[in-house]
């Protein structure tokens, strides 16, 4: 009946809109007939197990939750559910009478324009991955949470092992079953050791509704608006996860592609607008889940008899490149705290988001953190709360206070960290440094400094631009010179000065922290 079906839905009389052609995709759970306009996908009636479209009243619901779902991020893109009447050989799309089928409509796009075809082309830009950082942040933010049975480490631990279980029989070479040993004992300990951090997330609301299937091959350029797509319908327990899991997936998928600097600027900017630190302990185990299972699908699909040689080989090489991934993500980091001083316009940020996305660090931003302290979002103004002054010295002080916690935190989820402020007093630069010194992690200051007319110049812009967490003018540029603490002879001996209006020096730099820290 389904390819009957199939069949006769290829005649454009059957639809009440004009088609300019057909193209029929086809995957291992669905048919999807591009019309020109309109795509339609039709669920085919099979049973997996974690998936089960056997019925026709499973395959109504499923095609309803698709639609409900992914009208969360993508509301222009998904038009509705249309009921199949008549029959397998003279079908109509919405007619009267008693459906014997569903399709989910779409507003059909043009796949050059998804992110996995823009990156593989050198289109994607950094502006796509920062609309796609902000949706994602919100869309988190803005789901409802669960504390039921669905996202508990019991089942995160159950849904781990399960993909070790499953490629082990499927792996012929020692080497690789080694490999997979090496990374299962690794999976365990660090589960059982993240268990109450697990947990207590699990309890805090942190497990949500999420898209589940995040990477670039669901997500496309629609009416000039990064548009994420096709999220997981048909199984709760996919979907319903920690949000850190959630992102790791995009994270990894950009990993993988050899685009590290876009996922470093993804999830930077992701911290930045949820605050979600705690989720940093976390990311690596939730990584190396996404490649793993990455990897299974990679082995399951060459098990296909009627693939080439040549294609089961492109499997197994894909298999090994996730494999390899995951167990790059069982591996420390060296860790280290860099921390920038200078007066404002002095290009702290310009360098602190370029170090970070080169050297893959997590960027600590004072106007981002202060503006969190009195319930504003980044790019939020503060005169949006007139009677809160944001800017008094005990707000300064908590704001230290503050970046001194979470770059502790950071140091202790295991990663190297860059402090973005001013630090114009010593005892501002020394409140960073101690949280490295106490711990005996290397640390360095960077005296960042411009020429005054570079400096005037760039707040200009950047106040004309706008968008931009910082609200510091020429103004309070100028009280901060009258201000400042020159940096110490004694703190000369942990400092770099840098000149943030030359990229050669950026790149000088760079070479130096990577040189002074082995990294």
């Amino acid at each position: 009946m389904s390819r009957e079906l199939i069949q006769a839905l290829q005649d454009p009389k059957r639809y009440d809109h004009p088609v300019t052609g057909f193209a029929l995709h086809e995957t291992h759970i669905s048919w999807v007939l591009l019309t020109g306009e309109f795509a339609y996908k039709i669920k085919k009636p099979v049973d997996f197990g974690f998936l089960d479209f056997s019925s026709l009243e499973q395959r109504k619901h499923f095609c309803d939750e698709e639609v409900r779902l992914n009208r969360r991020l993508a509301p222009d893109l998904y038009v509705g559910v249309v009921p199949i009447t008549g029959s397998p050989s003279d079908p109509r799309l919405g007619g009267e009478g008693e459906a014997f089928e569903y399709a989910v409509c779409m507003h059909q796009f043009d796949t050059h324009q998804m992110l996995n075809e823009l990156y593989g082309e050198g289109r994607l830009q950094v502006a796509h991955m920062d609309e796609l950082a902000d949706q994602i942040a919100d869309f988190h933010e803005n789901l409802p949470a669960t504390q039921g049975e669905l996202g508990t480490p019991a089942a995160v631990r159950k849904d781990a092992e399960e993909n070790f279980q499953q490629i082990h029989p499927l792996l012929d070479q020692a080497a690789q079953r080694d490999q997979l040993g090496r990374l299962a004992t690794w999976s365990h300990e660090t589960f059982t050791r993240l268990e109450p951090h697990l947990s207590r997330r699990h309890q805090e609301g942190h497990v949500r509704e999420c898209h589940g299937d995040l990477h670039l091959a669901n997500i496309t350029l629609y009416q000039n608006r990064v548009t994420v797509f096709d999220c997981i319908e048909f199984n709760k327990g996919l979907r319903w996860i920690d949000t850190c899991n959630d992102l790791a997936f995009l994270l990894m998928d950009l990993e993988h592609r050899g685009a590290p600097q876009l996922a470093n600027r993804v999830l930077n900017r992701y911290l930045q607008l949820s605050g979600d630190f705690d989720c940093l302990p976390l990311l690596d185990f939730y990584k190396a889940y996404r490649a793993i299972v990455r990897a299974k699908i990679a082995l399951l699909t060459r098990g296909n008899p009627d693939l080439s040689n040549k294609d089961k080989k492109e499997l197994l090489d894909q298999y090994q490149s996730y494999a390899d991934l995951a167990e790059g993500y069982s591996m420390p980091r060296k860790r280290y705290l860099l921390v920038t001083s200078g007066v404002s316009g002095s290009g702290k940020s310009w360098l602190s988001q370029r170090l970070a996305q080169s050297l893959n660090l997590i960027w600590l931003r004072s106007d981002v953190e202060r503006k969190r302290l009195f319930g504003l979002k980044p790019h939020m103004h503060s005169h949006s709360q007139p009677d809160s002054d944001i800017y008094t010295p005990q707000a300064t002080r908590d704001t230290y206070q503050r970046l001194a916690e979470l770059a502790a935190d950071v140091l202790e989820a295991g990663y190297p960290v860059i402090v973005d402020s001013t630090a114009l007093h010593q005892e501002e630069r020394d409140r960073l440094i101690q949280v490295a010194a106490s711990r005996n992690i290397p640390y360095l200051l960077l005296d960042c400094s411009a020429p005054e007319s570079q400096r005037r110049q760039w707040l200009r812009a950047r106040a004309k631009e706008g968008g931009d967490p910082s609200e510091a003018d020429e103004v309070i540029m100028e009280r901060q010179q009258a201000v400042v603490e020159p940096i110490t002879k004694a703190e000369r001996a942990y400092s770099l000065e840098v000149d943030a209006t030359a990229e050669a020096a950026a790149n000088d730099v760079e070479k130096r922290i990577r040189k002074r820290f082995a990294c």
